[in-house]
């Protein structure tokens, strides 16, 4: 059961990895706290979720996950758009500005749409809860940290071409997640 729950895991912290990768990409400098912050709104998220899928039941996950990618998809997309906009025009961004609530709330919602449904599922298997969503928030507070120190070494090289690469690919993800969902 541990593998399996691992495994989860990993797969649910993906988006959530590729997100923090884009907001390193964005930042100067030391991004230790940014990757702290990321990791806590990202994994804090991906625990949360399945926490409340659990509690609702097979019931409504047929709902949620009829809109999921539809959320995904506009609110990654938003994102990436404005990474390109402001490097287009020469906006510089800081690491304070990026990790503001109203930016890291609606990016923690769309990378944990999928893990309300794992929720769901993890109630119809009758498995731990409390275990899984640990594993889940552990894993992808881990991989967001990461996310963000690898985000940043290329960042720092790279400038506005990173920060237009980095708002291409969450369009991709959202683009991915709303034609395979």
């Amino acid at each position: 059961m541990w593998i399996e729950l691992f495994l989860i895991a990993v797969g649910l912290s993906m988006d959530a990895f590729a997100v923090a990768v884009c907001k390193g990409l964005a930042m100067k400098g030391s991004c230790r706290k940014a990757g702290v912050i990321t990791g806590l709104w990202f994994g804090g998220f991906q625990a949360l979720m399945p926490f409340g899928g659990y509690l609702c039941g097979v019931g409504i996950s047929r709902y949620v996950t009829a809109i999921s990618k539809y959320v995904a998809l506009v609110v990654l997309s938003l994102i990436g758009i404005n990474m390109i906009r402001e490097a287009a025009v020469g906006k510089e961004e800081n690491a304070d500005a990026s990790l503001r609530p109203k930016v890291m709330f609606p990016a923690a919602v769309a990378t944990s749409i999928d893990a309300f449904a794992v929720g769901v599922t993890l109630a119809a298997l009758q498995m731990p809860v409390l275990r899984a969503v640990s594993v889940i928030g552990g894993t992808t507070f881990l991989f967001s940290y990461a996310g963000v120190r690898i985000g940043n070494m290329f960042g720092s090289r790279f400038g506005k071409q990173a920060a237009v690469c980095g708002g291409i690919i969450l369009i991709g993800i959202g683009v991915r997640l709303f034609i395979l969902a």
